[in-house]
């Protein structure tokens, strides 16, 4: 069975059609790369699947559940949208971590909030807190940063902000985890920390969606790649389908702009 089944995804904004018809499905462990170029609604359609925006059209199913079936009208209270974004770690661009809080306190966070909502939680206060904390650290500790972990988000490089941002989006044990432009923000040094990253969850066989425009990772660490066009999805396969294949000439002419670049 397929961890996430996309079927028919669509999305308007106002008279613009920015998702049209979007369908794939992905196993466990697989690494999903989308590529394309700016505009074509890479970022809509992730910010679909994390419950940002909500399709018009189409069905979101996650290990066999239906998380989302536009035919299907109701009112979905926002604690209900919380535990659907579950499945889902969404890593930011621009990180989004918050100011006011160490790299420690923003992978914590989260885990905190749900805790919270627990009916023991007053009970096991302490007990809870202090397993929130061992596992944050051991995540910051995995992503290089167990020297950093009382600093705040000023504080580090855009890399480590980065790298926190994962290992937040690592602490609520999401199904899947996506990456929108996940260097786009960083300079090519700190590129590769946060590229390296991700190839050690991919060797992992943590199943993720990334979008990027680093068409040489998504060739390497991808087992499938899509590739988006004014909301659609042009053409999709393997990356040596896609990056070596290449069946439809506008996906030849957005490749050649990165190979001749």
């Amino acid at each position: 069975m397929a961890i996430l089944e996309v079927e028919h995804i669509s999305k308007n904004f106002e008279d613009t059609e920015v998702l049209k018809d979007i369908g794939f499905s992905l196993e466990k462990g697989e690494v999903l790369s989308i590529i394309g170029s700016s505009g074509s609604g890479k970022t809509t359609f992730l910010r679909c699947l994390n419950f940002l925006e909500q399709p018009d059209t189409g069905v979101i199913r996650v290990n066999g559940e239906v998380l989302f079936d536009a035919s299907v009208r109701q009112t979905q209270q926002e604690a209900e949208i919380r535990k659907k974004r579950l499945h889902f770690g969404l890593v930011f661009q621009s990180f989004n971590l918050f100011p006011q809080y160490t790299a420690l306190g923003n992978v914590m966070l989260a885990r905190e909030l749900l805790a919270k909502e627990q009916p023991d939680y007053k009970a096991r206060k302490k007990e809870i807190h202090q397993q929130i904390e061992e596992e944050a650290k051991a995540l910051l500790v995995q992503m290089g940063l167990g020297d950093r972990m009382e600093n705040y988000p000023h504080q580090l490089s855009g890399g480590q902000c980065q790298r926190v941002a994962i290992a937040r989006a690592l602490a609520l044990k999401p199904d899947i985890l996506c990456f929108d432009e996940p260097t786009s923000a960083l300079d090519p040094e700190l590129t590769g920390e946060v590229l390296k990253v991700i190839k050690e969850l991919a060797d992992k066989k943590m199943t993720m969606i990334i979008v990027t425009h680093e068409m040489a990772f998504a060739h390497d660490v991808a087992s499938k790649v899509i590739f988006m066009d004014d909301g659609m999805i042009l053409e999709q396969g393997t990356p040596q389908e896609v990056f070596e294949n290449t069946r439809e000439e506008r996906t030849k002419q957005f490749l050649a702009r990165y190979t001749n670049g």
